[in-house]
């Protein structure tokens, strides 16, 4: 018996198995059906080896498979003149591999082909290989994988029927590790010196580093969550788990730095900071010695020459009551004037004094308090003739 590669279609992590198609050659000699003593060929189709005895076999680690039917069904019969037979197809079939996910990315899978007689028992069929037991294997080629060789051999298994021979083949499968560079360890490689740049941020620009360090974190874990997903759900750890734990210890560190920085910078500046000192209370005033009161009258009569700020009360102009506002058309107002240079009698300014004790003990020269009090009151019957009367008020509203 021989095989021959056609193809590796797809070796799949997730479900354990691989799919291959190939052609299965068997050869036996069935004396009943010699013709010629001449070497002489017959070529007959397959249908035929539903009239002759043919040897039950199947694959012990077949999952799903199907034999190929187009245009015609792919099955062969050569029957020599002594009686030989060489019988042949070509299927696909779908093989369970059970893999060693310890180092992967890094790992070597061992992937069987498993032949063996159904029903015959080892007393009844005797199956080997040939010399050559596998073809094409040099010229298959896989995306992820390289086929580094493969082994040949046979055992007896002991079922609760008898005893079978079965044929084993297999495949050393290496993982190539040039798409898990670009598609997993160069980007975490970066994330995680991404991560690192916050480093040479102010620590005071809070909201620039957590963004770039919860930005880092999220991109490592959607690139855990894309790894597992190409994964069985397996128990034990691999050895891209470890690196990309390791990844997303590194870019949470950076993360976690931040915050105690933070913490340590803030705590420090509240205990550098000095405690607030309990304003001393205003000193009492002093009272003034006995002499200062025969100045009194010096210094109330300084008050009228000071230099003052003179308010002028331009808002009686906008008073609500109508007679008030006619005033200002009379001898104190100009029409042609603008509102900026009106200008009010004496009578409407008001004197604020900002000088201080030292001015007015300087000030003892000024008029006396008899010219203060007569000016006052002149001023004061001067805003009392402008006060409206009770006829005004009701003239106005009428």
């Amino acid at each position: 018996m021989d095989i021959t590669i056609a193809s590796f279609d797809s070796i799949s992590e997730v479900n354990m198995d691989y799919t291959i198609t190939m052609y299965l050659n068997q050869y036996w000699k069935d004396e009943r059906l010699a013709f010629s003593s001449d070497d002489e060929v017959l070529t007959l189709p397959g249908d035929f080896a539903e009239m002759i005895w043919v040897p039950d076999t199947f694959f012990a680690n077949d999952k799903n498979s199907y034999l190929h039917d187009v245009t015609e069904k792919n099955k062969m019969i050569r029957l020599h003149g002594d009686g030989s037979i060489t019988y042949g197809m070509r299927f696909t079939t779908t093989l369970a591999c059970m893999m060693d996910l310890h180092y992967y990315p890094l790992d070597i899978q061992n992937c069987t082909v498993e032949i063996e007689s159904y029903g015959y028992t080892l007393a009844d069929v005797v199956m080997y290989w040939r010399d050559i037991p596998v073809v094409g294997v040099e010229q298959a080629e896989l995306p992820q994988f390289t086929i580094m060789g493969y082994n040949a051999t046979y055992r007896t298994e002991e079922l609760a029927t008898g005893f079978y021979r079965r044929l084993t083949i297999t495949f050393e499968l290496a993982r190539n590790i040039g798409y898990f560079i670009f598609q997993t360890y160069l980007p975490s490689i970066l994330i995680v010196m991404l991560s690192w740049v916050s480093f040479w941020i102010n620590h005071e620009a809070t909201s620039a580093r957590v963004a770039l360090g919860i930005t880092t974190v999220l991109t490592m874990t959607t690139i855990s969550t894309g790894v597992r997903s190409s994964l069985p759900r397996i128990s034990y750890v691999k050895a891209i788990d470890i690196y990309l734990v390791m990844c997303f210890v590194f870019v949470f560190a950076a993360l976690l730095e931040y915050a105690a920085v933070n913490y340590t910078f803030w705590g420090q500046k509240a205990k550098k900071k000095p405690k607030k000192e309990k304003p001393a209370p205003p000193p009492k005033p002093s009272l003034p010695p006995p002499s200062a009161k025969m100045d009194g009258v010096a210094k109330m009569d300084g008050i009228a020459n000071q230099p003052e700020e003179i308010i002028e009360l331009q808002d009686i102009r906008m008073s609500p009551i109508p007679s008030i506002r006619q005033r200002h058309n009379s001898k104190f107002f100009s029409r042609e004037s603008s509102l900026q240079d009106l200008k009010f009698p004496p009578s409407f300014r008001i004197n604020r004094n900002y000088m201080s004790s030292r001015s007015l003990a300087s000030s003892s020269k000024q008029p006396s308090r008899k010219k203060l009090i007569a000016s006052l009151r002149k001023g004061a019957s001067t805003i009392k003739s402008n006060i409206p009367t009770i006829k005004d008020l009701l003239r106005g509203n009428i």
